[in-house]
């Protein structure tokens, strides 16, 4: 769930590193909010990423 729906920003994987080199995966997730926006007219509940928020890619309702 953890997906933007206007830029399609999702998980991303890596591995997490301790101080003795022990190598683990590990998954960064956006932040994600669910806003009510502004779509196609109406206004209606998508989970958006911050980064689009500030950045006025979706119209608040």
């Amino acid at each position: 769930m953890a997906k933007c729906e206007c830029c399609g920003k999702s998980m991303s994987f890596g591995i997490k590193v301790s101080h003795s080199h022990r190598r683990s995966n590990r998954t960064w997730k956006p932040n994600i909010k669910k806003v009510k926006a502004i779509v196609d007219g109406s206004p209606k509940r998508i989970y958006v990423c911050t980064r689009c928020l500030r950045s006025g890619k979706v119209e608040r309702a």
